[in-house]
């Protein structure tokens, strides 16, 4: 069984393939599996997620990076915030803490030296927008 750490990797690289090809995501996720690249269930289901909702997310991250278009931030870092935020937005099973420190680690491990910074920051400010300040993640409170 493949941890959800390794599911979200393979959707990273999925859709980091997808930005720097200039094809759709849903494209390069068929021709992975295709050609025997196992893709976890919850890879699929990230790629196809941020494939159906890529206007809305680009237009957050637009719209909440300080000084930066999507268009100017580097391939792999994109691909990270893109995931993340549709974690955010969509996947109500994804504590947001999780969704952001899973980007972080992925920016300190994949890509530049302020990048886990970046990513940390834009979806700190998204997450607190999302959810008001106090306001409790998903699955916590009593049991």
């Amino acid at each position: 069984m493949t941890s959800r750490r390794e599911a979200r990797r393979t959707g990273l690289d999925i859709l980091y393939q997808a930005d720097v090809t200039g094809t759709d995501p849903r494209a390069v996720l068929e021709a992975w599996s295709a050609g025997g690249r196992p893709v976890p269930p919850f890879g699929r289901e990230l790629v196809e997620g941020v494939a159906d909702h890529l206007p809305e997310i680009d237009l957050l991250l637009e719209e909440r990076s300080e000084g930066w278009t999507v268009s100017r931030m580097a391939a792999l870092d994109r691909s990270i915030l893109r995931l993340a935020v549709f974690e955010l937005l969509h996947r109500p099973d994804v504590p947001p803490s999780v969704a952001i420190s899973e980007a972080v680690e992925a920016a300190s491990d994949l890509s530049t030296e302020g990048s886990p910074r970046f990513v940390n920051g834009l979806l700190g400010r998204i997450a607190g927008e999302l959810r008001p300040a106090g306001a409790p993640e998903p699955g916590a409170g009593s049991t």
